[in-house]
């Protein structure tokens, strides 16, 4: 059973004839077009809410830093009593549907491509401009992940006893794989990529507007679980979209990240911090009393330690033969949600420092010479040499029309251990002609006359590359 509400906060939901929502650190109250937060008087390991002027700062911070995000949600702070330990304050939200709360529409089957597409666009460009941590802080430091990763094993072998030998395993796995990856993280703080996020990214923070996805109902209350690496901001969202039981989904944020953000280094460690958020939910959940919980986040943290073997792909196309189309229906079929697409002209593109729908025409002779294309084909085969060492498969979206490009692409696939399979599209001369001239708001450039060149010049596939033919499942 609920608590009855202090004195004063009563007073002030009777006056506004409010519902109450009560989590376990804060009171929601809504009534009309409006939602006041309160923080409860309470002080945890993690919080501390412990007195009137502390709820007071802690009002205020979470104002200021979710305005980054949501200004027309965040309306300001409010005085709204008198407790026994002084003047008592709330944020003062303008209200929105439930059911707009991304858990909600992701669980009707309404969330998006395209909205998961700015989404990650918006990340990125919030992460661009947020504060970096600098060499002095202890945010982000190896030591210090490693320490909040083990924290969660201690707690839940108190809250969920029941599954004492899961969490032995996924606690050595948590261990070995810091070890791997220790000198990523430390690299990863020294170039910037530990930066004051969101901190609490999944679903139920996350609310539909306009139909676009706006966060909101950052962690304000504590610098550490906040101040983090990116890759653990978007691994939040990628392992909720997992536990609603959307690889899809959680596949396409993740490539889109990866498009704008072009942070490839991320990968080395995503799957770390995907594993710890996920022991993060099962800790919440035992906290809460939710024995299903507990055990479908260890389930899915055991899933995303236990990858299937990585393996590459290249397509094969002149321009306009669907190989971008193609490429995608093979991430979206993923059902482990670990797959990774390279696109040879968003990342020529990079090279020049332009953006996926940016224009090259700017650029002093062109980012469309033999010289840029043997760059682009180095970066890419480097690249995806990067994510199969990681452990992602990859699917590298580029014509291939000469065989020795084909043939680098089939030694790296060799020396890690990985199948290769061949995408080949194609379509009637007249229907790519077609499509090129229809073609817009795409990272691709190519023309007409580009793609009769290429028709000239393509070496067909070989008897070997044939045999290796995929497509989507």
């Amino acid at each position: 059973m609920t608590a009855p509400l202090p004195p004063w906060l009563e007073d002030f939901r009777a006056r506004h004839d409010a519902t109450v929502i009560e989590t376990h650190i804060s009171w929601l109250l809504l009534a009309g077009a409006l939602a006041w937060k309160i923080k409860k008087p309470i002080s945890l390991p993690f919080l501390d809410y412990g007195n009137a002027a502390r709820r007071r700062c802690c009002c205020e911070a979470e104002l200021r830093l979710n305005r980054q995000f949501a200004p027309d949600l965040y309306l300001g702070t409010e005085a709204i009593g008198h407790s026994d330990d002084g003047e008592e304050w709330a944020v003062r939200m303008r209200r929105f549907p439930e059911a707009q709360r991304l858990d909600h529409v992701c669980a009707h089957g309404h969330l998006r491509l395209d909205q998961l597409s700015a989404l990650a666009t918006t990340l990125h460009r919030f992460h661009t401009r947020t504060a970096v941590a600098g060499p002095e802080s202890p945010f982000g430091e190896p030591a210090q992940v490693f320490a909040q990763a083990i924290e969660n094993f201690t707690e839940l072998v108190t809250l969920a006893p029941a599954h004492a030998d899961r969490l032995a395993a996924l606690e050595a796995w948590t261990r070995d794989e810091y070890a791997r990856i220790r000198p990523t993280l430390a690299a990863r703080k020294a170039a910037g990529r530990v930066r004051e996020c969101h901190g609490d990214l999944h679903l139920g923070n996350l609310v539909l507007l306009d139909d676009r996805i706006t966060p909101f109902d950052c962690i304000e209350f504590n610098d550490s679980l906040r101040w983090i690496d990116v890759a653990s901001e978007i691994a939040f969202t990628y392992i909720d979209l997992l536990d609603h039981r959307r690889p899809d989904l959680a596949t396409w944020l993740l490539n889109e990240w990866l498009t704008v953000s072009g942070d490839f280094e991320a990968m080395k460690v995503l799957r770390f911090y995907a594993v710890y958020r996920a022991m993060v939910r099962a800790k919440v959940a035992g906290l809460g009393g939710e024995r299903e919980g507990v055990d479908a986040y260890l389930r899915l943290a055991g899933e995303i330690a236990s990858p299937p073997p990585p393996r590459l792909t290249i397509t094969f196309g002149v321009s306009g033969s669907g190989k971008t189309t193609a490429s995608a229906d093979l991430l979206l079929a993923d059902t482990s949600a670990t797959t990774l697409r390279l696109r040879s002209d968003v990342e020529r593109k990079r090279l020049f420092g332009l953006g996926p729908l940016d224009d090259s025409r700017a650029v002093p002779g062109g980012i469309y010479t033999p010289d840029s294309t043997l760059r682009t084909y180095a970066m890419l085969h480097d690249t995806a040499g990067l994510l199969l060492s990681a452990g992602w498969s990859v699917v590298v979206d580029a014509a291939f029309l000469r065989r020795d490009e084909r043939t680098r692409f089939l030694a790296l696939a060799s020396a890690h251990g990985a199948p290769m399979g061949i995408l080949a599209c194609s379509a009637p001369a007249g229907e790519l002609r077609r499509r090129l001239l229809a073609r817009h708001g795409d990272a691709s450039e190519a023309t007409v006359d580009v793609l009769d060149r290429q028709l000239r010049w393509m070496e067909p596939l070989d008897a070997d590359e044939q045999a290796r033919a995929v497509g989507p499942a």
